[in-house]
Protein backbone atom coordinates (compact mmCIF):
# COMPACT_ATOMS: atom_id res chain seq x y z
CA UNK A 1 0.00 0.00 0.00
CA UNK A 2 1.44 3.36 -1.01
CA UNK A 3 1.40 5.97 1.62
CA UNK A 4 -0.39 8.95 2.82
CA UNK A 5 1.15 11.97 2.77
CA UNK A 6 0.21 14.56 5.21
CA UNK A 7 0.99 18.10 4.04
CA UNK A 8 0.14 21.87 4.79
CA UNK A 9 1.04 24.93 2.28
CA UNK A 10 0.38 28.14 2.83
CA UNK A 11 -3.08 29.38 0.42
CA UNK A 12 -3.49 33.51 0.27
CA UNK A 13 -1.99 33.77 3.69
CA UNK A 14 -3.79 30.54 5.50
CA UNK A 15 -2.77 27.14 5.80
CA UNK A 16 -4.05 24.32 4.03
CA UNK A 17 -3.75 20.78 5.07
CA UNK A 18 -4.04 18.13 2.75
CA UNK A 19 -3.35 14.50 2.33
CA UNK A 20 -1.56 13.15 -0.72
CA UNK A 21 -0.73 9.80 -2.29
CA UNK A 22 -0.18 8.34 -5.55
CA UNK A 23 2.12 9.20 -8.54
CA UNK A 24 1.75 13.07 -9.25
CA UNK A 25 2.16 12.06 -12.72
CA UNK A 26 -0.73 9.88 -13.24
CA UNK A 27 -4.79 11.37 -13.39
CA UNK A 28 -5.69 13.19 -10.07
CA UNK A 29 -8.60 12.82 -7.89
CA UNK A 30 -9.26 15.46 -5.56
CA UNK A 31 -11.83 14.44 -2.33
CA UNK A 32 -13.69 17.55 -1.38
CA UNK A 33 -15.08 16.64 2.22
CA UNK A 34 -18.56 17.84 3.64
CA UNK A 35 -20.37 18.86 7.21
CA UNK A 36 -18.79 18.20 9.45
CA UNK A 37 -16.14 16.73 8.75
CA UNK A 38 -12.49 16.85 6.75
CA UNK A 39 -10.27 14.75 4.53
CA UNK A 40 -9.98 12.46 7.63
CA UNK A 41 -13.20 10.82 6.13
CA UNK A 42 -10.83 9.91 3.55
CA UNK A 43 -8.24 8.50 5.11
CA UNK A 44 -9.48 4.70 3.92
CA UNK A 45 -9.93 5.80 0.73
CA UNK A 46 -6.86 7.72 0.01
CA UNK A 47 -5.26 4.19 -0.37
CA UNK A 48 -7.34 2.48 -2.20
CA UNK A 49 -6.95 4.71 -4.92
CA UNK A 50 -3.69 5.62 -4.81
CA UNK A 51 -2.24 2.82 -7.12
CA UNK A 52 -3.77 4.22 -9.93
CA UNK A 53 -4.56 8.16 -9.08
CA UNK A 54 -3.03 10.67 -7.61
CA UNK A 55 -4.85 11.22 -4.87
CA UNK A 56 -5.53 15.07 -3.37
CA UNK A 57 -7.87 15.70 -0.21
CA UNK A 58 -7.42 19.11 1.71
CA UNK A 59 -9.25 20.19 4.67
CA UNK A 60 -11.51 23.61 3.91
CA UNK A 61 -10.91 26.74 5.27
CA UNK A 62 -12.53 26.46 9.03
CA UNK A 63 -12.18 22.81 8.63
CA UNK A 64 -10.16 19.83 10.08
CA UNK A 65 -6.33 20.87 10.11
CA UNK A 66 -6.68 23.98 8.13
CA UNK A 67 -6.34 27.50 9.64
CA UNK A 68 -9.66 28.25 11.04
CA UNK A 69 -9.95 32.12 10.92
CA UNK A 70 -12.58 33.93 12.94
CA UNK A 71 -16.12 35.37 10.95
CA UNK A 72 -14.25 38.71 11.29
CA UNK A 73 -11.20 37.68 9.06
CA UNK A 74 -12.74 35.81 7.20
CA UNK A 75 -15.78 36.06 5.34
CA UNK A 76 -17.29 32.66 5.05
CA UNK A 77 -19.03 31.65 1.73
CA UNK A 78 -19.25 28.92 -0.69
CA UNK A 79 -18.24 31.45 -3.20
CA UNK A 80 -14.80 31.92 -1.08
CA UNK A 81 -14.33 28.48 -0.19
CA UNK A 82 -14.25 27.88 -3.79
CA UNK A 83 -11.88 30.78 -4.37
CA UNK A 84 -9.93 28.95 -1.89
CA UNK A 85 -10.20 25.35 -3.08
CA UNK A 86 -9.47 27.08 -6.60
CA UNK A 87 -6.08 29.10 -5.32
CA UNK A 88 -5.01 25.53 -3.00
CA UNK A 89 -5.51 23.60 -6.60
CA UNK A 90 -3.08 26.30 -8.75
CA UNK A 91 -1.10 26.59 -5.88
CA UNK A 92 0.44 22.70 -5.54
CA UNK A 93 0.19 22.51 -9.68
CA UNK A 94 -3.05 20.88 -10.04
CA UNK A 95 -4.59 21.94 -13.18
CA UNK A 96 -7.33 18.98 -14.78
CA UNK A 97 -8.83 16.52 -12.24
CA UNK A 98 -11.72 14.40 -11.55
CA UNK A 99 -13.72 15.52 -8.12
CA UNK A 100 -15.20 13.26 -5.37
CA UNK A 101 -17.83 15.54 -3.69
CA UNK A 102 -19.64 15.20 -0.17
CA UNK A 103 -22.31 17.12 1.26
CA UNK A 104 -20.39 20.53 1.58
CA UNK A 105 -17.84 19.46 -0.71
CA UNK A 106 -20.41 19.53 -3.68
CA UNK A 107 -21.55 22.88 -4.27
CA UNK A 108 -17.59 24.11 -4.06
CA UNK A 109 -17.31 21.40 -6.71
CA UNK A 110 -20.24 22.61 -9.03
CA UNK A 111 -18.88 26.13 -8.66
CA UNK A 112 -15.31 24.78 -10.00
CA UNK A 113 -17.40 23.12 -12.72
CA UNK A 114 -19.40 26.19 -13.76
CA UNK A 115 -16.61 28.24 -13.73
CA UNK A 116 -14.04 26.27 -15.14
CA UNK A 117 -15.35 23.01 -17.20
CA UNK A 118 -12.68 21.87 -19.07
CA UNK A 119 -10.57 21.53 -15.53
CA UNK A 120 -13.31 18.55 -14.07
CA UNK A 121 -12.44 15.04 -15.88
CA UNK A 122 -15.30 13.41 -14.15
CA UNK A 123 -17.01 13.86 -10.86
CA UNK A 124 -18.31 11.21 -8.43
CA UNK A 125 -21.02 12.61 -5.78
CA UNK A 126 -21.66 11.13 -2.75
CA UNK A 127 -24.84 12.31 -1.22
CA UNK A 128 -23.58 15.98 -2.93
CA UNK A 129 -27.14 17.46 -3.93
CA UNK A 130 -27.15 19.18 -7.01
CA UNK A 131 -30.88 19.29 -7.46
CA UNK A 132 -34.23 20.55 -5.02
CA UNK A 133 -35.25 16.77 -5.38
CA UNK A 134 -32.55 15.50 -3.10
CA UNK A 135 -33.87 17.70 0.62
CA UNK A 136 -34.91 16.09 3.10
CA UNK A 137 -37.41 18.62 4.03
CA UNK A 138 -37.68 17.35 8.00
CA UNK A 139 -33.94 18.36 7.87
CA UNK A 140 -34.08 21.34 5.70
CA UNK A 141 -36.92 23.02 6.54
CA UNK A 142 -35.86 25.19 10.05
CA UNK A 143 -32.49 26.18 8.18
CA UNK A 144 -34.24 27.78 4.97
CA UNK A 145 -36.90 29.75 7.56
CA UNK A 146 -33.95 30.78 9.34
CA UNK A 147 -32.00 32.00 6.46
CA UNK A 148 -34.90 34.46 5.67
CA UNK A 149 -35.65 35.81 8.82
CA UNK A 150 -33.38 34.86 11.55
CA UNK A 151 -36.01 33.80 14.14
CA UNK A 152 -34.75 32.03 17.22
CA UNK A 153 -36.56 28.87 17.05
CA UNK A 154 -35.08 27.52 14.34
CA UNK A 155 -31.90 29.23 15.06
CA UNK A 156 -31.85 26.83 17.88
CA UNK A 157 -32.67 23.90 15.62
CA UNK A 158 -29.87 25.15 13.19
CA UNK A 159 -27.35 25.40 16.56
CA UNK A 160 -28.40 21.92 17.65
CA UNK A 161 -26.84 20.46 14.96
CA UNK A 162 -23.23 20.90 16.10
CA UNK A 163 -24.11 19.05 19.20
CA UNK A 164 -21.84 16.00 19.71
CA UNK A 165 -25.57 14.16 19.65
CA UNK A 166 -26.12 15.49 16.14
CA UNK A 167 -22.80 15.06 15.00
CA UNK A 168 -23.41 11.25 15.95
CA UNK A 169 -26.68 11.19 14.15
CA UNK A 170 -25.15 12.46 10.96
CA UNK A 171 -22.67 9.57 11.03
CA UNK A 172 -24.79 6.78 12.26
CA UNK A 173 -28.49 7.42 10.96
CA UNK A 174 -29.50 4.99 7.60
CA UNK A 175 -26.74 2.57 8.58
CA UNK A 176 -28.06 -0.91 9.26
CA UNK A 177 -25.08 -1.76 11.96
CA UNK A 178 -24.15 1.76 13.94
CA UNK A 179 -21.41 -0.15 15.60
CA UNK A 180 -19.36 -0.55 12.40
CA UNK A 181 -18.75 3.61 12.39
CA UNK A 182 -15.76 5.15 14.49
CA UNK A 183 -16.60 6.89 16.86
CA UNK A 184 -13.63 9.04 16.60
CA UNK A 185 -15.18 10.22 13.65
CA UNK A 186 -18.23 12.11 15.55
CA UNK A 187 -16.25 12.92 18.66
CA UNK A 188 -13.31 14.61 16.40
CA UNK A 189 -15.76 16.34 14.43
CA UNK A 190 -17.62 17.83 17.19
CA UNK A 191 -14.54 18.68 18.71
CA UNK A 192 -12.94 20.51 15.92
CA UNK A 193 -16.76 22.99 14.84
CA UNK A 194 -16.91 23.57 18.85
CA UNK A 195 -13.73 25.47 19.44
CA UNK A 196 -13.47 28.77 20.11
CA UNK A 197 -15.27 30.78 17.18
CA UNK A 198 -16.11 27.62 15.41
CA UNK A 199 -19.43 28.00 15.77
CA UNK A 200 -19.92 31.42 14.22
CA UNK A 201 -18.07 29.97 11.52
CA UNK A 202 -20.39 27.21 11.09
CA UNK A 203 -23.55 29.59 11.28
CA UNK A 204 -21.96 31.48 8.59
CA UNK A 205 -22.34 29.14 5.95
CA UNK A 206 -25.35 27.72 6.59
CA UNK A 207 -27.21 31.03 6.38
CA UNK A 208 -25.05 31.22 3.19
CA UNK A 209 -26.83 27.63 2.26
CA UNK A 210 -29.65 29.08 0.44
CA UNK A 211 -26.80 30.02 -2.44
CA UNK A 212 -26.12 26.68 -3.53
CA UNK A 213 -29.94 26.42 -4.48
CA UNK A 214 -29.40 29.18 -6.38
CA UNK A 215 -26.80 28.36 -8.17
CA UNK A 216 -28.60 25.24 -9.80
CA UNK A 217 -30.25 26.40 -12.87
CA UNK A 218 -27.05 27.51 -13.94
CA UNK A 219 -24.99 23.85 -13.37
CA UNK A 220 -28.04 22.08 -14.81
CA UNK A 221 -27.39 24.02 -17.80
CA UNK A 222 -23.23 23.45 -17.77
CA UNK A 223 -24.19 19.78 -17.58
CA UNK A 224 -25.84 20.22 -20.95
CA UNK A 225 -23.83 22.08 -22.24
CA UNK A 226 -20.76 19.69 -21.00
CA UNK A 227 -21.42 16.74 -20.40
CA UNK A 228 -18.93 15.15 -17.58
CA UNK A 229 -19.03 11.33 -16.58
CA UNK A 230 -20.81 11.66 -13.65
CA UNK A 231 -21.49 9.22 -11.10
CA UNK A 232 -23.66 9.39 -8.05
CA UNK A 233 -23.25 6.89 -5.43
CA UNK A 234 -25.26 7.48 -2.36
CA UNK A 235 -26.86 6.31 1.21
CA UNK A 236 -30.02 5.96 0.07
CA UNK A 237 -31.18 5.94 3.83
CA UNK A 238 -30.06 9.14 4.11
CA UNK A 239 -32.39 11.42 5.34
CA UNK A 240 -29.90 14.82 4.98
CA UNK A 241 -29.99 14.39 1.20
CA UNK A 242 -32.69 11.82 0.12
CA UNK A 243 -31.86 9.45 -2.93
CA UNK A 244 -34.14 11.44 -5.16
CA UNK A 245 -30.96 13.63 -5.63
CA UNK A 246 -29.13 11.00 -7.19
CA UNK A 247 -31.59 9.59 -9.69
CA UNK A 248 -31.79 13.65 -10.53
CA UNK A 249 -28.40 13.99 -11.97
CA UNK A 250 -29.99 11.98 -14.78
CA UNK A 251 -32.28 14.66 -15.60
CA UNK A 252 -29.16 16.30 -17.30
CA UNK A 253 -26.63 13.77 -17.53
CA UNK A 254 -28.49 11.25 -19.55
CA UNK A 255 -25.46 8.90 -18.82
CA UNK A 256 -25.05 9.34 -15.49
CA UNK A 257 -24.29 6.11 -13.37
CA UNK A 258 -26.67 5.99 -10.30
CA UNK A 259 -25.94 3.28 -7.76
CA UNK A 260 -27.93 3.69 -4.41
CA UNK A 261 -26.28 1.35 -1.48
CA UNK A 262 -28.01 0.34 2.16
CA UNK A 263 -26.21 3.25 3.88
CA UNK A 264 -26.75 6.74 5.05
CA UNK A 265 -25.03 9.96 4.78
CA UNK A 266 -21.28 9.07 5.48
CA UNK A 267 -21.26 6.05 3.03
CA UNK A 268 -17.30 5.45 3.39
CA UNK A 269 -17.90 4.37 6.93
CA UNK A 270 -20.28 1.70 6.52
CA UNK A 271 -19.46 1.06 2.42
CA UNK A 272 -16.02 1.99 1.58
CA UNK A 273 -15.28 -1.07 -0.27
CA UNK A 274 -18.10 -0.86 -2.29
CA UNK A 275 -17.87 2.74 -2.66
CA UNK A 276 -14.40 2.29 -3.87
CA UNK A 277 -15.02 -0.20 -6.12
CA UNK A 278 -17.34 1.68 -7.82
CA UNK A 279 -15.40 4.60 -8.30
CA UNK A 280 -12.45 1.79 -9.63
CA UNK A 281 -14.66 1.23 -12.32
CA UNK A 282 -16.02 4.40 -13.34
CA UNK A 283 -12.63 6.49 -13.19
CA UNK A 284 -11.41 3.26 -15.09
CA UNK A 285 -13.83 4.07 -18.01
CA UNK A 286 -13.98 8.13 -17.59
CA UNK A 287 -10.51 8.87 -17.48
CA UNK A 288 -9.08 6.35 -20.23
CA UNK A 289 -6.07 7.73 -22.28
CA UNK A 290 -8.17 9.93 -24.72
CA UNK A 291 -9.47 11.99 -21.54
CA UNK A 292 -6.02 12.49 -19.58
CA UNK A 293 -4.15 15.86 -19.80
CA UNK A 294 -1.35 15.74 -17.65
CA UNK A 295 -1.01 17.88 -14.64
CA UNK A 296 1.05 20.97 -14.59
CA UNK A 297 4.34 20.53 -12.63
CA UNK A 298 3.80 20.60 -8.92
CA UNK A 299 5.01 22.95 -6.42
CA UNK A 300 8.55 22.11 -4.47
CA UNK A 301 7.06 20.25 -0.92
Amino acid sequence: MLPTHHRTVDVQGHEIFYREAGDPDAPTVVLLHGFPASSAMFRDLVPLLADRYHVIAPDHLGFGLSAAPSVDAFEYTFDHLTEMTEAFLDRIGVERFAVYAQDYGAPIAWRLFTRSPQRITAIVSQNGNAYEDGFVDAFWAPLWRWAVDGNSTDRDIVESTLTEELVRWQYTHGVTDPTVVDPDTWLRDTARINRPGQPAVQLALYADYPTNRDLYPVLHDTFRRHPVPLLAVWGENDEIFGPDGARAFARDLPDARIELLDGGHFLLESHLDAVAASMGDFLHDALGPDRVSPNTPSVDR
